[in-house]
């Protein structure tokens, strides 16, 4: 057996944390209105043996909450003196956001559309460079964790470029019975990462501004399933469920008239072609319309909120070259065990 190498101090914001240490860091990005400075909160866990650097990210958009708590686990469950290579944790990068509650920065821009970002450019321009030429760039993997918007909720997936061996490795690891195969967006940390040949994946499940166990639970569970593929901690996945299954293409389904909704379909549930998934109707109820499937598939995302003007999406779905029941199988399997793991908060459920 080959001996294990020892891993060497790792050195971030011109800070060494020395081997089996670890360091809470700060990286300012910007000052208040009051010149108090505003900083990117950031743990480093640099272990005894040698291995990849994986930064674990959450809350690019300020309101997405479930990567937070999700980042704040981990930390609480990882033992140094157990990790090989360095583990970076930011359970919070769009602060202005999150102080906020809000999902953009101060002046409306979208931080995950302003990467890489520049060094005179705007505010967001400006945190895109410094997360990213200090930290990010530092990283052998990414994992990115989002959450749906406000009042629309999304079905624990992963969303990656399979097209890069090393990505589709991380992807189907992190164990989400979906996994999407999504094409870059201009601007998004995934698509600059990327581009520097450092596999990303981006984890989305649950709402904005709320906390959903069964998000969080798959969450965690995730990221240390790409941390045990990458040998950074022992052990084996918990239970080997079934391969993820690969959805090539999504679309949107939008209202067709302004009302209230009344949904006939959940997340995870397997709908098909010209299937009713909603009812709108005006608050009179004399002018009714049902939403239908335009193929068969699976819902991955939700509007939560039951009013609509025409032209809201209001279901995501999913379209899969497998049988739907095969996927739809899946996803129960997934949630009845995350599930089970969250029996002392009560009732757990994707359906809001």
């Amino acid at each position: 057996m080959a001996k294990a190498k020892i891993n060497r101090p790792f050195t971030l914001l011109e800070t060494s944390i020395g081997v089996g240490e670890r360091q809470t860091l700060s990286l300012e990005i910007a000052k208040l209105y009051t010149h108090t400075p505003l900083t990117i909160p950031i743990e480093v866990v640099n272990g005894l043996e040698a291995g990849p650097v994986v930064l674990v990210c959450a809350a690019i958009h300020g309101d997405e909450l479930n990567g937070v708590e999700v980042v704040r686990q981990l930390l609480a469950k990882v033992d140094v003196h157990d990790l090989k290579g360095t583990l970076i944790a930011v359970p919070v990068v769009n602060v202005f956001g999150f102080v906020q509650k809000s999902r953009y920065l101060p002046d409306r821009r979208d931080l995950n559309r302003c990467f890489p970002g520049s060094e005179r450019g705007s505010l967001g321009a400006r945190m895109a460079h410094m997360f990213f030429s200090q930290v990010a760039s530092l990283c052998t993997h990414i994992i990115d964790l989002h959450t749906g918007a406000i009042h629309r909720s999304n079905l624990p997936q992963v969303r990656a470029d399979l097209s890069c061996p090393a990505t589709a490795e991380i992807a189907h690891a992190f164990g989400t019975p979906v996994v999407i195969d999504a094409t870059l967006r201009n601007g998004s940390l995934r698509s600059e990462a990327s581009s520097r040949n450092i596999p990303v994946i981006t984890y989305e499940a649950g709402e904005a501004l709320r906390f959903d166990p069964v998000a969080i639970a798959g969450g965690l569970q995730g990221v240390e399933n790409v941390l045990r593929k990458l040998k950074m901690l022992k052990g084996r996945r918990r239970k080997k469920g079934p391969d993820a299954v690969i959805a090539a293409s999504t679309s949107w389904v939008r209202a067709e008239v302004d009302g209230i909704v009344r949904a006939q379909v959940n997340l995870g549930e397997k709908v098909s072609k010209g299937q009713v998934l909603a009812y709108i109707d005006n608050p009179l109820g004399n002018n009714e319309l049902a939403l239908l499937a335009p193929r068969s598939g699976i819902v991955i995302g939700q509007q939560t909120m039951p009013l609509v003007n025409e032209g809201d999406a209001v279901f995501h779905l999913a379209y899969f070259a497998h049988a739907n029941s095969i996927v739809e199988q899946q996803v129960e399997s997934f949630i009845d065990e995350l599930s089970d793991t969250n029996d002392s908060n009560g009732s757990v459920t994707l359906n809001n």
